[in-house]
């Protein structure tokens, strides 16, 4: 299928920081996904919070399954609106690779910790992570990857104005992102499949930990038609295959949603370049204004009735105890942290740039590291977390 004319093309790349020879059999976008594949930080991400902490059950979303359900998503959407599928992709594993233990609640706790040190964002964490802290290849310190994927790693949820993040900021000033346009198509569609896959898996785990039923989620818009579908095609199918088919329906209804509303914005906006298009100064790719609308309430409701449950609540009062605890003991005490990160440690010109370090360092952790290396370091009891 031939590519429209403003998707990304891997013949007009504008390359590296560090330059390389070319694949003979895989294009620069393809290369940039595989890095991240094989990044040490892409395969923590298994043992990373999405809502529930990791040991609190296997069947949950982890911040690994979250990313691999949002590069599906983002490759069906960019094949169906002929934009760079492997660009896209990259973006999309990437997304989250900045991520703390403990989800948001672990990085709310470091960002007030280094509050006085520059702050912590997890997307600049990202470009930090793969221009910096990934430290594999021989001729370069993280994954080198195309100014493409980097732009889209930066900004997929729109231009980054103001103050930038530090970790940003580093990369920026070394490999200029544009960081004031709008990025490309591809990267567009990767933040909105993030949002289809959280509101759709979000619902399924909320429903699995029993924080809600389905006859309540059954009164939500979107939702309440995939149910009365599946009540109609299967009225005695079992409980659980009735979810399963209701909530895949929902999926569906989002994807088809952002395809149509997409392609005609794409149509309307003229744009014949990715330059022209991120010059738009608005998104191309976007819910319609009736979904939005009703993807809102349904957001409302996980926010009341999942994210702000008792339960998970209490848990995050708990998880952000063990980031408050390792900070000050890791700052106070650095060369308590692994002998590759001592170089660094001897390195660092202030306070500052050590904080930085260990910021670097408990970003990375996962849960069951960070709760392990807690008990090891405070005696507490990490089965009590």
């Amino acid at each position: 299928m031939t590519r429209a004319g403003f998707a990304s093309d891997p013949a007009r790349a504008r390359g590296r920081l560090v330059p390389e020879e070319e694949s003979a059999f895989r294009s620069c976008f393809q290369r940039d996904r595989d890095r991240i594949i094989h990044a040490s930080a892409f395969r923590r991400l298994k043992h990373k919070t999405q809502v529930f902490v990791e040991h609190e059950g296997d069947n949950y979303r982890t911040r690994l399954t979250h990313s691999i359900e949002v590069a599906q998503v983002a490759r069906t959407i960019a094949g169906a609106l002929n934009l760079n599928a492997e660009l896209t992709e990259a973006v999309a594993l990437a997304h989250d690779l900045g991520h703390t233990p403990f989800g948001h609640t672990g990085e709310d706790a470091l960002h007030a910790l280094m509050a006085p040190y520059g702050g912590f964002d997890h997307n600049a964490q990202a470009i930090r992570i793969v221009t910096r802290l990934e430290r594999h290849y021989a001729a370069f310190d993280g994954l080198n990857l195309t100014w493409e994927t980097l732009e889209a790693i930066a900004k997929h949820n729109g231009p980054v104005l103001g103050e930038l993040p530090w970790a940003l900021a580093e990369c920026n000033a070394a490999f200029d992102l544009e960081l004031h346009t709008h990025a490309s198509a591809e990267a567009q569609v990767a933040a909105l499949s993030d949002d289809i896959a959280y509101n759709n898996h979000d619902l399924h785990d909320g429903l699995r930990a029993c924080l809600f039923t389905d006859d309540e989620i059954a009164s939500l818009p979107i939702v309440c038609d995939c149910y009365a579908e599946v009540d109609r095609l299967y009225p005695a199918t079992d409980a659980l295959r009735r979810r399963h088919e209701a909530l895949r329906r929902v999926f569906g209804v989002m994807v088809s949603d952002v395809i149509d509303t997409s392609r005609a914005a794409l149509a309307a906006s003229g744009a014949r370049s990715v330059e022209e298009l991120r010059a738009l100064g608005y998104p191309v790719i976007r819910f319609s204004d009736a979904l939005w609308r009703d993807l809102k309430e349904i957001r409302a409701f996980l926010f009341a009735r999942m994210y702000r449950a008792p339960s998970v609540m209490e848990k995050r009062i708990q998880v952000a105890r063990v980031v408050e605890d390792l900070f000050p003991i890791y700052l106070h005490n650095p060369h308590q942290m692994p002998g590759r990160w001592h170089s660094d440690i001897d390195a660092a010109a202030d306070e500052t740039a050590l904080a930085r370090i260990v910021s670097d360092y408990i970003a990375g952790m996962t849960d069951r590291f960070a709760l392990l290396d807690h008990a090891r370091l405070t005696g507490s009891d990490p089965a009590r977390i």
